[in-house]
């Protein structure tokens, strides 16, 4: 998502930790077990009587004119909606404050990748057995769906509608690459190649920054190194891996070699400079990034195009994705058939989706959302490409076994910090897999989880 998911990248790294031990009494006023329940266990999902308002906490700019368009439409379900910080910039930590004191929205907005924090510690209601949610499935891009059942077709509950997505792309400096005769690279050897030509030209192919392991986790992602693994209530971790470790070594080659800048920070002055002055030349992010390039580099309207991302051999179609946000129907919540409604709708519903997306820069979960016609446009900025025709094509690409663990903050800290070491010559990045995993697999036992890796 453009601005807010630029946000949420920034300050991923500060509170999940503290919301999950926030979590850990919520069971008991929540009615999950704490093995990963969560409310409603019987799978009831009955439908209110008389009339009924629903509270909704999401940081998403223009959400009131969607909720505003419900509330015409739906004089008995009335929701009222509480504008807050993005997830990790504080309404997490006050959402799991509120669901610990009983009092918590009946909607919230949660990212994919803390949704299994909230739903193994009770605080998430199973809408399953709504209605609507048995014909929900193919309205969605089918990794999302796979992501709020966690890898099973509803079999082990549904705990949340997908919202929007950040399938990601080669953001390349059209104008460059034509001026040095360089191919657009569709392959990762040729990414490495192109970066070589580009450095004796001066330039640098791209950034790695340190303060963005998610967007590492997205690489991983497209070679399909999923960081954990869940048998029923048993995690296995597996960031340090096979496919992990294809991926960290090229980066870490192109480090070695200076053909990636290690001095600039994603989302900084810095990076916007380099970008305008031609310093560095691409970026491998997701469909929301086209905004931060126009929004940052207005001097570069033009030259840039968008193509897939690059792909570790030749004929693959494989994607990875980077942020993206559900609304779920949290434990307590007097009305689930009415919020699972409500959220169903504000994620399938033409004009909803329409809103969000022009108001909120919203990439849509929603199949149908894709068609939209703003996304179906040439983009000025980009010399009248049809941009978001590639990152359709690269939703469609995204692995769908990708499974998020419960303590992902933590994992993302324990990868920024050895990252940081990485850049700085103290370690490679194939250390900082093996690292985190250790790591990892110690901050889930902490929280009393069964785990093996």
């Amino acid at each position: 998502m453009a601005t807010r998911a630029r946000q949420s990248s920034l300050v991923r790294h500060g509170v999940i930790g503290a919301a999950v031990m926030a979590l850990a009494a919520v069971t008991a006023c929540g009615g999950g077990d704490g093995t990963g329940g969560g409310d409603a266990a019987d799978g009831s999902c009955a439908p209110s009587s008389g009339p009924v308002t629903l509270q909704y906490w999401s940081w998403v700019p223009g959400m009131q004119e969607a909720v505003d368009l419900w509330n015409s439409q739906n004089l008995d379900v009335q929701v009222e909606l509480k504008s807050t910080p993005a997830g990790n910039a504080g309404t997490y930590q006050n959402m799991s404050n509120a669901l610990k004191a009983g009092n918590a929205p009946d909607l919230g907005q949660i990212e994919y990748d803390s949704l299994a924090s909230f739903r193994l510690q009770g605080g998430l209601h199973d809408i399953a057995e709504c209605p609507g949610m048995d014909t929900a499935q193919p309205l969605f891009a089918d990794w999302t769906w796979s992501q709020v059942g966690f890898g099973a077709d509803g079999e082990d509950g549904i705990w949340a509608i997908p919202q929007d997505t950040g399938p990601m792309a080669l953001f390349y400096r059209e104008d460059i690459f034509d001026d040095l005769g360089l191919e657009t690279p569709g392959t990762w050897e040729e990414y490495a190649a192109a970066a070589a030509e580009l450095n004796e030209a001066g330039k640098y192919i791209t950034h790695f920054s340190q303060t963005d392991p998610n967007w590492f986790t997205g690489l991983l992602w497209q070679n399909e190194a999923t960081m954990f693994q869940r048998d029923e209530d048993t995690w296995e971790v597996t960031v340090d891996r096979p496919e992990s470790r294809q991926v960290a070594e090229y980066w870490q080659e192109l480090i070695d070699d200076g053909l990636v800048a290690t001095d600039l920070q994603g989302f900084s002055p810095a990076l916007y400079k380099a970008w305008n002055d031609g310093e560095v030349v691409t970026w491998i992010s997701a469909a929301w990034g086209y905004s931060t390039i126009r929004d940052n580099a207005a001097s570069t309207e033009g030259t840039w195009a968008v193509a897939p991302m690059p792909q570790w051999e030749a004929g693959q179609q494989r994607a990875g994705n980077w942020g993206g946000s559900t609304t779920a129907v949290l434990s307590g919540s007097e009305h689930p058939a009415e919020a699972a409604e409500f959220a169903l709708w504000l994620n399938t519903d033409p004009d909803a989706l329409e809103i969000l997306n022009r108001e909120g820069g919203l990439y849509p979960a929603a199949t149908e959302g894709l068609e939209l016609p703003a996304l179906q446009e040439p983009v000025e900025f980009y010399g009248g490409q049809k941009i978001f025709d590639v990152f359709a094509e690269a939703s469609a690409n995204v692995d769908t076994g990708f499974t998020w663990g419960p303590t992902m903050t933590d994992t993302y800290r324990f990868l920024s910090d050895g990252m940081a070491g990485a850049l700085g010559g103290k370690d490679t990045l194939t250390d900082v897999l093996e690292q985190t995993q250790s790591q990892s697999v110690d901050s889930l036992r902490k929280q009393s989880l069964d785990v093996t890796g």
